[in-house]
């Protein structure tokens, strides 16, 4: 009985459940397997990216921005130049308009408030997601490995990647154009026609960020297609400074329904003048933008998540 009494006020010979084995993943499972378990709760799973996506590119871009802000003379010199140097653009026109009355039917004024809203979206985007058009180089090095294996998702690791404050200058710039537009045209400001600039700004900015994403998308394929990318952001962005009616009809059909960028600013804005559109389209054009923005960008999604899936690191 004593030996019995000792043992049971010994610890180990209390009696412990002993724990569950741990679940260990299969090692031939699939990713299309693991995908089909997610999609169980698809809005929290699709959620919880979007909040984790912006909380990383919160992270990322507030390291650059204090990166950058460690010389400010060198953040203040380069963000001048980026304003002066984007500014040549409008100064070109500027000196047609001292030969000519009119450019294409549009007076100075217009072609500001046309020029403004164009580059302010675009520096929006090219603040935001610009980096993207630096995707084909990681790939080709094999850095985008390195981004992959982090606890956060790839496309906000590439947009925010050197977050370039120095592009605020290139929005100043456009602002500042705009509000020369702005008060210089003929317009009767309506609450619908002042609702109209802000709209514009957000969903131009939102086409050319979808604009950025798929032409970075693209170089999970081409690896080096910088230049094509490009010439559809930067070489947008240079067409949508000048009224529609300088361009061939079937330029105009191309950026209206085929690369949408008619809608970020020459739909809204021409409604806005009260001009007639060279396509005579509906009125109601005008106000899809918004609508055009949500398409753009969920195609834009699906261009890169097929892309992430086909690669296959370096060389792929």
């Amino acid at each position: 009985m004593a030996e019995t009494s000792e043992a049971a006020e010994r610890p180990e010979a209390l009696s412990v459940p002993s724990p569950e084995p741990l679940a260990v993943e299969p090692a031939g499972r699939s990713t299309a397997t693991r995908s089909v378990e997610l999609d169980a709760f698809p809005t929290r799973t699709r959620l919880s990216t979007l909040t984790d996506g912006l909380r990383a590119y919160g992270m990322i871009a507030a390291m650059w921005i204090r990166s950058t802000m460690t010389y400010r003379a060198s953040f203040v010199m380069t963000t001048v130049t980026s304003f002066v140097v984007t500014a040549f653009d409008f100064i070109a026109i500027l000196l047609m308009f001292t030969h000519v009355d009119a450019l294409g039917g549009y007076q100075l004024g217009e072609i500001a408030f046309l020029y403004g809203a164009a580059a302010t979206s675009f520096g929006l985007a090219d603040l935001l997601v610009g980096s993207t058009e630096r995707l084909g180089r990681r790939v080709r090095d094999g850095t985008l490995d390195t981004l992959l294996v982090r606890p956060a998702p790839v496309l906000a690791q590439v947009a925010a990647d050197r977050f370039a404050l120095r592009r605020l200058g290139r929005i100043t710039q456009g602002l500042l154009v705009l509000g020369y537009g702005l008060g210089t045209v003929h317009v009767e400001w309506t609450l619908l026609n002042l609702l109209m600039v802000p709209m514009m700004l957000v969903s131009g900015a939102l086409i050319f960020a979808a604009v950025f994403v798929a032409g970075g998308s693209f170089q999970f394929w081409a690896q080096d297609a910088a230049e094509v990318q490009n010439a559809i952001t930067y070489g947008g962005n240079t067409l949508l400074q000048y009224p529609p009616t300088v361009f061939a009809k079937d330029l105009v059909r191309g950026v209206t329904f085929v690369v949408p960028l008619a809608f970020v600013n020459w739909l809204p804005a021409l409604a806005v003048l009260d001009r007639p559109y060279p396509l005579d389209l509906p009125h109601w054009f005008a106000y899809l933008p918004p609508v055009v923005a949500v398409l753009c960008c969920w195609l834009a999604l699906l261009a890169w998540r097929a892309g992430l899936r086909s690669y296959r690191s370096t060389g792929s």
